[in-house]
């Protein structure tokens, strides 16, 4: 599991935005989050107030998605847990979330969000042009040979 680790932190630790996708009661529902300049062992670490639909939202049903594009693209699928450690939001905040939240990380409204990794899956980009022509006939019906642009992490 150690390589799977050393592999997922390779692929997203330049990406600065993730899309974290949770569920609501319409459905699934997507929004920006500013990827955290931590390690990555598994858990993924966000800040968000409580005051959101995204806080309700996993009070009400944990699996979660998160997104990231960058060189390659990955998704990684897990359970999210609300943490309020007062400890932990000093060592991830930063002046951009001063800016973004537009308050201070004692604010009693920030809380954490921590989404425990449970597979991922990421395509390549080493042959981008490969993969979207692939994707393409995929898309429009055609036949394409499978090239095996993406790999799948039990984690």
């Amino acid at each position: 599991m150690q390589k799977e680790l050393e592999t997922l932190r390779d692929l997203i630790k330049d990406v600065d935005t993730a899309m974290l996708t949770t569920i609501s009661e319409e459905g699934l529902v997507s929004r920006p989050m500013k990827t955290q300049e931590v390690e990555f062992d598994g858990d993924l670490w966000f800040l968000t107030k409580k005051d959101t639909e995204k806080y309700e939202e996993i009070l009400h049903e944990n699996e979660v998605n998160v997104a990231y594009a960058g060189n390659s693209y990955v998704s990684i699928r897990g359970r999210a847990e609300l943490v309020d450690d007062l400890a932990k939001k000093k060592e991830l905040w930063s002046n951009a979330y001063e800016k973004i939240l537009q308050t201070s990380y004692d604010d009693p409204n920030i809380v954490l969000i921590k989404v425990k990794a449970e597979s991922a899956e990421y395509w390549d980009t080493g042959s981008f042009t490969k993969n979207v022509v692939f994707i393409y006939k995929r898309i429009t019906g055609q036949e394409a040979e499978d090239t095996d642009i993406n790999e799948t992490l039990e984690l």
